[in-house]
This record gives C-alpha cells, sequence and structure tokens, in this order.
C-alpha cells in the first residue's frame, strides 16, 4: 500500500557483507542459529534449545547500545518488558499476558519499518532519540497522521525495533492525548530495500557460479600438450627420437600431425622422408617383440596344461581312494555317518575332476585344429605311446590312493576318539566350575544382604538418636520457660497482696509459653481482620505458612482454653452448617 512504502535515495551498496557480529545478533534475536554466506554457521558454539550464544553475554536493557533489546526468550513465555527513560519521553512496557502484536510477513532484505500510533505532539527528533538505540538511521519520513517509516542502515536494526511494539509512550511527564499514544511497528515494503537486497543476491549467485567454476576446472582432466610447429631444429629433435624405442609413440604421433597440418613441401620433403624411413625401420622390431611374446604364451600354455593334467592325476587318485573305500571289505566297517560323507566327497571329486578333464580335452582339441593334417598323422603314434604310459601310472597311483586312504580313515577314527575323551573331561570340569561359582555367588549375596540389613539398622538408630536430641534441647527449652513464667507469676502475686491484700483468689494461666502467646497475637489479628469468623481450617491454613509445624488440635485447644478472647459460633443451615470461631477480646474489656 502507499501509505507503508517508502522511495528514497539508496545509499551506495558496498559490495561486502556486512559486520558478521551484528548479523549475528539478528540472526539470535530470532532466535535462529547465525548463518554465513555459504550456509556454514557463524559460531560453532550457538545452543538453540538455549536460545541464545554461548561465549556473549546475555543482552540486557543496561547495556550501552543496546538499552532497549533483551534477551531472546522462548515464544511460549511471557517476555517480561521494563520501562525505558528517554532524555524527552518515557516507554511503559504493554501487558505481558496479552498476546504479541501481529505483524506482516517479512519483505525479502527489509531495513525499514513503519511506526504507527506516534503522539499529536511528537516532532521528528523524539522519534529519532527513540529509535536511535535500535541501530543507525538512514532516513525518516514523517507523516502528518501520527505514522512514520524509518529506515535503517542493516536488516538487523528492524528486529530491534519490532521490539518496540505495543509500548505506550508519553512525552515529559504529560498525560494530555496529544502527548501519548500506543507504538505499532511493523515490517514495511521500500524499493530501495527490496532493489539492495537483490542485488546483494545477485552478487552472492556470481560469487557461488565462481566457486562452481573454478571447483569444475580444478577437477577437469588436463588437455593434451599442443604439437610444436615444423621446423628444421625440431626435425632434428624428432629424427632422433624416432631412432629411440621408449619415444618413438610420442614422435610418431608428432609426425602424422605434421603431415596431417600439410607441413610436407618441396624444401623439407626430404626431412619427412627420411623420419618415415625410421619409422619404417621399427616394424622389424615390432614384429620381432610379437614372436617373443607368442613364444611367451605357447610356453605359459604349455605349463599350464602341464600343471593341469598333474591336477587331473590327483583327481583320479582321489576318486580312487573313495572307489575302494566303497567296497565291501572296508565299507562294512564305516558308521552310517561316515558312509554318507563318503559318498558326499566322492561326488563332489567326481564333478571336479570331470570339469578339469573337459577343460584339458578342450585345450587339446584347439591344438589338434592349429595343427596340419601331416602333423596329426605323425603324431598318432606318439599318442599311443602316451596313452600307454598314461595307464600305467593310473594304475599306480591308484595302489598308492588306497594306501592313502586306508591311512586317512584310520587318523580320523583316532582324532574322533580323541574329541569324545577330551569333551567328556572338559564337561566334567566345567560342571565343577559352574558349581564351585554358584556357591560362591550365593555366599556374596548373603554378605551383601547382611551388610545392606546392618547399613540399615545404622541409619535408623541415628535417626533415633536425633529425634531423642531434639527432644531433649525442647524439654529443656520448655523447663526455661515454666521457670521464667513461675517467677513472673510469684512477682505479680507478691505485688497484688501488697497492694491488694483482700482480694486474693486462685488464677489460672491460660496461655503457657511464648510460642502460645504469639498464636494468639496472631489468631487475633487473623479474626479481628475476618469479622464473620473463620473455621478452624481456613485458620490452621494461615498459620501453617507461617510455620508448617503447627498442628490443628493444638490451635483448637489453645483457642477454647481463652473462651475470654475467642469463642466458637454454628453458621449455616442444614447441610451447610460450619462452625466458625470469632475474636471477643473486645467484648470481654466493655464488661469490665
Amino acid at each position: 500500500d502507499g501509505s507503508r512504502s517508502l522511495s528514497m535515495e539508496s545509499a551506495p551498496m558496498a559490495l561486502p557483507m556486512s559486520d558478521p557480529n551484528a548479523w549475528a545478533t539478528a540472526m539470535n534475536n530470532l532466535r535462529m542459529a547465525p548463518l554465513g554466506i555459504a550456509g556454514q554457521p557463524m559460531l560453532p558454539d550457538f545452543d538453540p534449545a538455549l536460545g541464545m550464544m554461548t561465549g556473549i553475554p546475555p543482552i540486557t536493557p543496561m547495556m550501552p547500545g543496546l538499552g532497549i533489546v533483551p534477551p531472546p526468550i522462548p515464544p511460549d513465555m511471557p517476555v517480561a518488558k521494563e520501562i525505558i527513560h528517554c532524555k524527552s519521553c518515557t516507554l511503559f512496557p504493554p501487558n505481558p499476558n496479552l498476546p504479541p502484536p501481529a505483524t506482516r510477513e517479512r519483505p525479502p532484505g527489509c531495513k525499514t519499518v513503519f511506526v504507527g500510533g506516534l503522539p499529536e505532539n511528537g516532532t521528528e527528533q523524539i522519534i529519532i532519540e527513540v529509535f536511535e538505540q535500535c541501530g543507525e538511521i538512514i532516513a525518516i519520513r514523517k507523516s502528518k497522521k501520527n505514522f512514520c517509516h524509518i529506515r535503517f542502515a542493516e536488516e538487523f536494526m528492524v528486529d530491534k525495533a519490532l521490539y518496540l511494539s505495543g509500548y505506550r509512550i508519553r512525552l515529559g511527564s504529560s498525560t494530555d492525548k496529544k502527548d501519548t499514544g500506543r507504538l505499532h511497528v511493523d515490517f514495511a515494503q521500500a524499493r530501495d530495500d527490496l532493489y539492495e537486497w537483490e542485488c546483494k543476491q545477485r552478487m552472492l549467485a556470481r560469487e557461488e557460479r565462481h566457486r562452481r567454476r573454478m571447483e569444475e576446472e580444478r577437477f577437469r582432466p588436463p588437455s593434451p600438450p599442443p604439437v610444436v610447429h615444423y621446423s628444421d631444429h625440431e626435425c632434428s629433435v624428432m629424427a632422433e627420437k624416432l631412432k629411440d624405442d621408449s619415444k618413438f609413440s610420442e614422435a610418431v604421433q608428432t609426425l602424422l600431425t605434421w603431415i596431417e597440418r600439410g607441413e610436407v613441401n618441396r624444401r623439407s620433403a626430404n626431412n619427412f622422408y627420411s623420419m618415415i624411413q625410421s619409422a619404417n625401420s621399427h616394424i622389424r622390431r615390432l614384429v620381432n617383440e610379437k614372436a617373443a611374446h607368442e613364444k611367451g604364451m605357447e610356453e605359459a600354455k604349455e605349463k599350464f596344461k602341464q600343471a593341469l593334467a598333474g591336477i587331473l592325476v590327483q583327481f583320479e587318485q582321489i576318486v580312487a581312494v573313495y572307489h575302494s573305500a566303497s567296497k565291501q571289505k572296508a565299507w562294512d566297517h564305516f558308521t552310517k555317518a561316515q558312509r554318507k560323507n563318503i559318498s558326499v566327497w566322492c561326488k563332489q571329486a567326481e564333478e571336479i575332476r570331470n570339469i578339469h578333464n573337459d577343460e584339458l580335452m578342450g585345450i587339446r582339441r584347439e591344438e589338434e585344429m592349429e595343427m596340419s593334417d601331416e602333423d596329426i598323422e605323425d603324431s598318432r603314434d606318439s599318442k599311443e605311446s602316451e596313452d600307454s604310459a598314461l595307464v600305467s601310472q593310473a594304475e599306480a597311483l591308484k595302489e598308492e590312493n588306497d594306501s592313502l586312504r586306508w591311512q586317512l580313515d584310520a587318523y580320523r577314527n583316532e582324532v574322533e576318539l580323541l574329541k569324545q575323551e577330551q569333551g567328556k573331561m572338559s564337561r566334567d570340569d566345567d560342571a565343577t566350575k559352574e558349581q564351585q561359582l554358584k556357591l560362591l555367588q550365593q555366599a556374596l549375596q548373603g554378605m551383601q544382604q547382611h551388610l545392606l540389613k546392618l547399613q540399615d539398622e545404622y541409619k535408623r538408630k541415628e535417626t533415633e538418636l536425633d529425634k531423642v536430641k531434639d527432644e531433649k534441647v525442647q524439654l529443656e527449652k520448655l523447663l526455661e520457660n515454666l521457670q521464667e513464667q513461675e517467677c513472673r507469676v510469684s512477682r505479680i502475686c507478691v505485688s497484688n497482696q501488697e497492694n491488694d491484700p483482700l482480694e486474693m483468689a486462685p488464677t489460672s494461666i491460660p496461655v503457657r509459653s511464648e510460642r502460645e502467646a504469639l498464636l494468639v497475637g496472631i489468631i487475633s489479628t487473623f479474626l479481628h481482620v475476618h469479622p464473620f469468623g473463620a473455621s478452624i481450617e481456613y485458620i490452621c491454613s494461615y498459620l501453617q505458612r507461617l510455620d508448617t509445624k503447627i498442628c490443628t488440635s493444638e490451635v483448637e485447644t489453645l483457642m477454647s482454653r481463652l473462651q475470654c478472647t475467642f469463642k466458637q459460633e454454628m453458621t449455616g443451615v442444614g447441610a451447610s452448617l460450619e462452625k466458625r470461631w470469632k475474636f471477643c477480646g473486645f467484648d470481654g474489656l466493655k464488661m469490665t
């Protein structure tokens, strides 16, 4: 709305951020954790549960420069504001039980506030005097309708100014209507504030883009080095590199780039021809390297094939051991569990053997496909001889496997027997240890219970001793009071006998101690301000505020003894019938 907007010349905006301490104070007044530009906490020891920053003293109305800013208080607690005395006016706080004054939504980058409810006689100097404590004031625009707009230098100063919303202002000591008013402070939407905020946001966006660009450039892989242009010097250097085996790949790439660029001409054609000839000389070297690698690969294949054949032979031996163990002469001596394990192991070994055998056969097929027909005819005789040798080796290995299998079974039986014996011994030892531990635990529990009982008895006896000591002290005090009363009574009797010896009558003492005399005085004062009487419970509740040890029976007996001072009456009808005590001491004085 036009009445609340403010257009003024904006001050030249400085690019760096404002004072970080002021920013942290403003965020603290809003009960928010203070954050920097990048969202990082400016103060790591900020405690949001307390609503204030540790390490910074709480803001009090007596601090210079912040005389009107209270410490941040949680929203569920009523704010206890104090009277603010200025040079030419006084600010009275609103009722703390009333709800906080309503405010509009805070515009972005707000530095301007609307102040309504100003007194009619209020001047611009008074407004400056009241609000300059919130911070530096840039401009004030006052209206004739008792309101104004104030623009501050920083955003956090607006939060301090909002604290004054609801205060009653009085100019001097005058109570005239024109000299008083109730302040209403609210956010105002100003074009200058919005412009500065947008400039600041654009600056932050530029900084963020620059930061991201620098981060991307830092992680970007380096570009390949540029290829130098052709010259006689570079040509001689490149010719030397082409002759070097370690630098050949780099030199060939440079040569290719020169040729594609069009560096070849009549003058440099001979040089390029010599470099191409040097590159051609490396073909023989590369072919030799390839042949060496192929030879190494063939040797590795041969080694792998031999190792695989040896593994297969061992698998055949293990399978033969399982088969011989499955025969009746050995099978009948095994238990059911042992037979089951042997059959499972035999199946697993046969499966693994078949897989490796297929792999070896595949390698052999590949070799046969590579060989020519003549090589195949020449190798048949050698294969037959190799097969016969393998058969004889397999039979010998089977016999060795049978003997090894029997030895393994014997070792397993011995190990199982040893394990069973050790298990029995360990169980017996564990049982005895558990019994001993249980007995020790029971003994410890008994000792602990006995100690607890002794401690309880000791504490109980100590309390009894304390009570006896207190009673002894009270009895001594009572004896002293009685002795003093006896002395006073004897003195009074002697004086009465001297004054009027004819009037001698036994008198009773209704008040027996100084404490009862105090009680009588307090009860008399209490009943004197209750002319219609009060119940004994009401009287005792009043006395128990002064002394919690006072009981109802003690008070009632004392009042019943003093019939000349207190009297009991029945009031009410039916169910509302109630006994009330009244003070009648003045009636006794009138009668006398």
